[in-house]
């Protein structure tokens, strides 16, 4: 732990972080079918990659601009996805803070960041 990138998005409130309340997050993601694809991308993350960059080779979803999904609102996300996204810090695609370990759903593997929150 200590590490300022990636870090997993569970457990989220320390002192000197905690997160405003939003209604609404800008996210980016890396869908991918296979956990092995996933974990892949996840070692492009941590080599020092842009989130945008490892997005565009890796994800297997419409979003393929970067992985940008835009604004989304609460209750319009599957639901280990919305915890994940409202529980992460907002970030960049230079210096994301991303989930670690990916988040499953029934789409796949989902590494997720969060670009902005409002309410």
């Amino acid at each position: 732990m200590g590490k300022n990138k990636g870090g997993a998005a569970k457990g989220g409130d320390s002192k000197d972080t905690k997160l405003k309340a939003a209604n609404a997050v800008s996210v980016r993601h890396i869908l991918c079918e296979k956990h092995s694809k996933a974990m892949e991308a996840l070692a492009k993350l941590e080599a020092g990659e842009r989130f945008d960059t490892v997005a565009t080779q890796f994800s297997e979803d419409k979003a393929k601009q970067g992985g940008n999904l835009g604004w989304m609102v609460r209750g319009s996300m599957v639901g280990a996805f919305q915890d994940a996204a409202f529980a992460l810090q907002p970030s960049t695609c230079v210096k994301p803070i991303y989930t670690n370990p990916p988040v499953k759903t029934q789409f796949g593997y989902h590494i997720i960041m969060v670009e902005g929150r409002k309410n």
